[in-house]
């Protein structure tokens, strides 16, 4: 990316917008920018997002007035220019010249002169100001204090190494169909397309990108040969292990990825039912089905509801892919820093339980469940399925198959596994428990 002329004042403009719908009207990354699709945007964005909470001090610190008090696409012009500052290898005269330009895009022309000064000054004293904001450890890590709180409460000896993790760029992962092709082969492929990539030798059907690239541009995926699925989000599939025959249900199976695994790992026809409760991101599962060229039945259906699986015969294999405050993809989805809340925990352990309950009643005797969520804290993970044993004697728990394998930065709790992220983990943050039931 460059600040320079006018494709770079535009993509700093548009990256503003971005980040204020993010920060100040509380939009997913993702929805403030549906309408681009610029790379170098995109970026810019989720790098400004990324480091949010560690620029926005250092910024207030030069502002005369309380930051609420500028419109929020200045606001976060500011927050952006200064990533580019900070975290680009650009000329700074470039950077500040290219922003100013950008107030003008942005429809403040007379704001010019003073995010001139601002930027000016930020460049002649950042490393004062990172100095005095970085004394405070959440901002030195750019998380949001509620989070690194609870991270400290959680994992005592390890809340820096999942904080430093949080700030990196995920890795692109792969999941390649392993009844049509061996990841070697399809590494061999890439090759020959000129794409670097490596296997995982702990994941099976796992390759990771040297970069990440265009779907579109993957040999196989259009014909569904190979998907895009964190290694860690694989590993729940291989857990459940469903085998010919057996009634499945995926529990709120949107968009359909750890689905379509179920499917190929399979090795037979499965009986296998999606639900979710948004009948929009189960237009996704249709199409990641389509694609992959499987088969399930599809129902819309909210799992917090007891009537949700009203005359529905047990099921010998269920997976509860749980609603969750998101916590262990931040890596990946930078913007949840600025949007979750510490005040929303207590609604996803509310929504989690009420879908444990509705869907444990339909798991058959000897049947297996398997809990899944990408979050680090506790209350979500161990603590709930503690309370959920407690509350249910008929309820054990089963540890993984023997021969599942687990990445370095797998913690093996008394209810389940998690998965920390932290600098080069080859996994999102995912925990995993299995519930059985006694006849």
């Amino acid at each position: 990316m460059t600040v320079r002329g006018e494709s770079g004042v535009a993509r700093l403009a548009a990256a503003a917008r971005a980040v204020a719908q993010v920060a100040h009207d509380h939009r997913s990354a993702d929805d403030a920018l549906v309408d681009s699709d610029d790379a170098a945007t995109t970026a810019i964005t989720l790098g400004s997002l990324r480091w949010y909470q560690r620029l926005a001090p250092a910024v207030a610190v030069l502002l005369a007035k309380h930051p609420s008090t500028l419109a929020p696409e200045i606001h976060a012009l500011l927050i952006v220019a200064a990533h580019q500052l900070v975290y680009s290898r650009h000329a700074p005269q470039g950077v500040v010249h290219a922003s100013v330009e950008a107030v003008r895009s942005l429809g403040a022309p007379r704001l010019a002169g003073f995010v001139n000064a601002v930027l000016r000054r930020f460049v002649r004293e950042r490393d004062a100001l990172l100095a005095r904001v970085d004394e405070q450890p959440a901002v030195r890590h750019a998380h949001p204090q509620w989070f690194v709180d609870r991270l400290r409460r959680d994992w005592p000896q390890r809340w820096e190494i999942v904080l430093r993790g949080g700030n990196e760029r995920a890795p692109m992962t792969l999941r390649v169909d392993l009844s049509r092709a061996t990841t070697d082969e399809y590494v061999a492929r890439l090759a020959a397309a000129g794409i670097a990539a490596q296997t995982l030798a702990w994941r099976p059907g796992a390759v990771v990108l040297d970069a990440p690239l265009d779907v579109q541009a993957l040999p196989g995926f259009a014909a569904g040969e190979v998907s895009v699925q964190d290694a860690g989000a694989q590993v729940a599939a291989a857990w459940l292990a469903p085998r010919p025959g057996e009634r499945v249900l995926d529990a709120c199976a949107a968009p359909g990825g750890k689905t379509a695994h179920l499917l190929e790992i399979a090795g037979g026809d499965i009986e296998l039912t999606a639900i979710d409760s948004d009948a929009v991101r189960l237009e996704a599962v249709t199409e990641t089905l389509n694609r992959v060229r499987r088969t399930a039945r599809i129902v819309c259906a909210d799992l917090r509801e007891r009537s949700a699986l009203a005359g529905e015969r047990p099921f010998e294999k269920i997976l509860v892919d749980a609603p969750c405050s998101a916590t262990g993809v931040i890596r990946r989805h930078p913007d949840i820093k600025l949007l979750r809340r510490g005040r929303d925990v207590p609604g996803f352990v509310a929504t989690q339980r009420a879908i444990l309950e509705n869907v444990f009643a339909r798991l058959a005797p000897g049947g297996l469940l398997l809990y899944v969520t990408c979050s680090v804290l506790a209350a979500e993970n161990e603590a709930l399925i503690e309370a959920f044993l407690d509350a249910h004697p008929e309820a054990g728990t089963a540890p993984p198959p023997a021969n599942l394998r687990w990445p370095e930065n797998a913690v093996v709790w008394q209810h389940g596994v998690q998965l920390l992220p932290g600098p080069g983990a080859p996994t999102d943050g995912f925990h995993y428990a299995s519930l059985t039931r006694s006849s």
